[in-house]
């Protein structure tokens, strides 16, 4: 009896651990605030650094602006007449918002079948993957998080044909994730985290 219990309490602590903490940081405008809140963040991106050289502040912008770090983040629902759900408006989950598809092409290339979108390791190193691709087959320098978000929002083929131009919004909120970057670098410096 003693031993089926402490399996039972093994099990419980386990899928406790595995479940994690989705919820946001406190204050998403310092981020050596988010960092000291959740040291594995800054731990995962500088790993996905070293692998594959886009800087923290970068990757720390782009989490932001996709999910505002809330690692099971989904975009909302479509409704039709208002009222009756149909769908969510796309495949995009987790803290890099990865669609489907992408995600899929990622863990064959990368992540392998254990990679999951609501965990930061694995979300911060297919971001490292996205752009550095971004970065070997479009010429856009890693440091530069405005148009790493533009080719990460739009994909790679259409920042090639430059479909972000028509879309005012998104030039501006890529302009808002640059700015945001050189802060989150700043301050990450001023903190001693970088």
């Amino acid at each position: 009896m003693r031993k089926a219990f402490q399996t039972v309490a093994l099990l419980v602590l386990v899928s406790a651990c595995g479940s994690g903490n989705h919820s946001a940081p406190r204050n998403l405008d310092n981020a050596c605030s988010i960092v000291s809140q959740h040291p594995n963040y800054l731990r995962a991106m500088k790993r996905a650094e070293r692998k594959w050289g886009i800087p923290v502040n970068v990757q720390m912008a782009t989490i932001y602006q996709e999910s505002k770090f809330i690692g099971n983040a989904r975009t909302p629902h479509k409704f039709v007449l208002g009222v009756i759900p149909m769908g969510r408006q796309s495949s995009a989950y987790g803290y890099a918002q990865a669609l489907d598809g992408t995600w899929d092409e990622y863990r064959k290339a990368e992540g392998g079948f254990g990679a999951r979108r609501d965990r930061i390791n694995d979300a911060t190193d297919f971001m490292g993957w996205y752009m550095a691709q971004s970065t070997d087959q479009l010429g856009i320098s890693k440091s530069d998080a405005r148009a790493q978000y533009l080719a990460y929002h739009e994909g790679r083929t259409g920042y090639k044909r430059g479909s972000y131009r028509a879309k005012s919004w998104l030039m501006r909120v890529s302009s808002e994730v640059g700015s945001r970057s050189a802060t989150y670098a700043a301050q990450l410096r001023a903190c001693g985290k970088l």
